[in-house]
């Protein structure tokens, strides 16, 4: 029941990966048309119940397996963090339970009917990230976006994260460069807090044939309201970042949109 499905991935932590994910999720569910799903399966690094302002709700289990909480009718929202007694409680797993979740989370969640399932997975390239691409391996993946920061440290971990996405056969949608610099809101100076000192996301998009869906600079409203579990797109209308975020999220839609296309003409 789900028809697009989105990996949201980087080789790196601290990049902004789940502010993204949170944020893609509601960009797409603003269309009351659509139905939409998020899954974190950051399973030691929960943030996302906090982010959608979820904190301290449970799941709940009826007939038909266990209930998405959420945040509007058309999002719907699961995480190991609903799971736990306190947001402090440490997930201390071995790979098998990790991987046990995974696939009771796909399996036995009720999401119904889903025009797009956004996944927040953690960083690296490990156990998470191959249990969810091989349980999704049938049920068919659009891509994945990879979320990096403009630093070479950063870039040097995204790398990575592309040659495996090649090694599983999974398509790459586009990079996206998270906090790519700081407009000032007083004097409207620019500053790169994360020199690109390599070129940035663009140069190595250009080095390895893939797409830059666009730059996201900061903006501190963002993280005010990932911690208030607020929508930033309300709070911040007029934001650059916000202008920047539809605009990737308008060209994932369309590369959604030409995937399916494609696919229903070879069927």
């Amino acid at each position: 029941g789900v028809r697009h499905t989105v990996l949201v991935l980087s080789g790196k932590g601290g990049v902004g990966k789940s502010t993204f994910s949170a944020l893609l999720a509601s960009g797409l569910a603003a269309d009351e048309a659509k139905q939409v799903a998020l899954l974190d399966i950051d399973i030691c690094g929960p943030s996302i119940p906090k982010m959608m302002g979820l904190e301290g709700e449970q799941v709940h289990q009826s007939g038909s397996g266990w209930s998405p909480v959420y945040v509007e009718e058309n999002l719907g929202v699961m995480s190991v963090g609903f799971l736990l007694s306190s947001p402090d409680d440490a997930v201390i797993w071995r790979g098998p339970k990790k991987n046990g979740l995974i696939k009771q989370f796909l399996r036995d969640v009720d999401w119904g009917e889903v025009d797009y399932l956004i996944v927040d997975t953690p960083p690296g390239t490990s156990d998470e990230h191959l249990s969810i691409v091989q349980y999704l391996g049938a049920a068919h993946i659009d891509g994945a976006v990879i979320v990096t920061t403009p630093q070479e440290v950063s870039l040097q971990d995204v790398r990575k994260e592309i040659n495996f996405c090649h090694k599983v056969k999974l398509p790459i949608i586009g990079v996206v460069e998270n906090m790519s610099g700081f407009i000032c809101p007083k004097c409207k100076n620019e500053s790169q807090i994360f020199p690109p000192t390599t070129g940035g996301a663009e140069k190595m998009c250009q080095n390895l044939n893939v797409s830059l869906l666009g730059k996201v600079p900061l903006d501190p409203q963002i993280g005010r309201s990932c911690d208030k579990g607020q929508s930033f797109f309300s709070e911040a209308p007029e934001s650059p970042a916000t202008l920047s975020y539809r605009s990737i999220i308008q060209r994932i839609q369309e590369y959604c949109d030409q995937h399916q296309f494609q696919e229903e003409k070879m069927i």
